[in-house]
């Protein structure tokens, strides 16, 4: 049986490694963009002709880059970043109620919602709370990916932040801990759930060829602290780790709502991704960042 994925957000940093990922392990990939293009979908050709017939597994990971520090949190960007994440999968979910030949659909979610707790470390049976912005817009998203009857090939996988080289995260703490300069968001002492992108690109495929549904977290399952992740890149870097980002100063640039993601996080256990018998090859913070910096 051919492998044929369909990726919405496909151009984006996490959808063109899983394009590479796939492509690698013998799958033909077809990517949804806003632009035509060879091997390219459009979201209206979507809406219009459906999921083409050769499709047999979707990934949704579709979505504004929320920590853009050049987007002010207006109202319109807020909107942006909702529609962009809840739009998509809902039509992605839609349009695979009308596509039998699809046997599994992957949509990428956050953690967000799983309220930072001293005391408690989350799992898969945990359902989340609806106690902000971010938290609000987790819960939305996953309803829409498991609208319609497309719910039985679902897997939702909650992401930490993703760590691999040349986006997310790391693009942007980069330069500052490459010359000296980096540190800790804050106090550092929030918990920072993450996962490594061979990882994510792995566990996907997994889901994939499973065709696994429910829920699942996509972190790593070291439980790291903001500081302890910071320490290990500097080290990975060879420089020192001293300079802290006040949290005035995070809030200044990226507003309360969205600084939250930097300066709050929540203890959480791949537990179900675990017991599907995917094997993480980055499974620490040290081998991680490792990978990253190339040693």
């Amino acid at each position: 049986m051919s492998k044929h994925t369909l990726i919405g957000g496909g151009t984006g940093f996490i959808g063109s490694h899983l394009s590479k990922h796939l492509a690698k392990n013998g799958y033909e990939v077809t990517v949804i963009s806003r632009m035509p293009g060879p091997k390219r979908i459009t979201w209206h050709e979507l809406e219009k002709q459906g999921i083409p017939s050769s499709v047999n597994s979707v990934v949704n990971a579709t979505g504004q880059n929320v920590l853009d520090p050049s987007r002010r949190w207006t109202p319109g960007f807020q909107q942006n970043v909702w529609n962009s994440r809840v739009n998509s999968s809902k039509t992605l979910s839609q349009a695979i109620q009308a596509a039998p030949q699809v046997k599994s659909f992957v949509n990428l979610c956050g953690v967000s919602l799983y309220p930072p707790s001293e005391t408690k470390t989350y799992t898969e049976d945990d359902q989340g709370v609806n106690y902000d912005y971010m938290s609000s817009l987790c819960l939305a998203w996953e309803e829409a990916a498991r609208s319609g009857d497309s719910k039985d090939k679902c897997s939702i996988v909650r992401t930490g932040a993703v760590v691999g080289r040349n986006g997310g995260m790391i693009k942007s703490i980069w330069l500052p801990f490459k010359l000296g300069l980096g540190g800790p968001m804050g106090a550092g002492n929030q918990i920072m759930p993450w996962i490594h992108m061979h990882d994510l690109c792995g566990l996907i495929q997994h889901l994939i060829e499973k065709c696994e549904s429910g829920v699942f977290n996509g972190v790593a399952p070291e439980i790291v602290s903001n500081k302890g992740f910071s320490q290990a890149f500097a080290s990975a870097l060879n420089r020192p780790c001293l300079f802290a980002v006040p949290e005035f100063v995070v809030q200044a640039i990226f507003g309360k709502e969205r600084s939250a993601l930097l300066l709050s996080g929540a203890k959480i256990q791949p537990k179900r991704t675990l017991a599907s018998g995917y094997q993480f090859k980055y499974p620490d913070v040290k081998s991680a960042v490792a990978e990253v910096v190339g040693k």
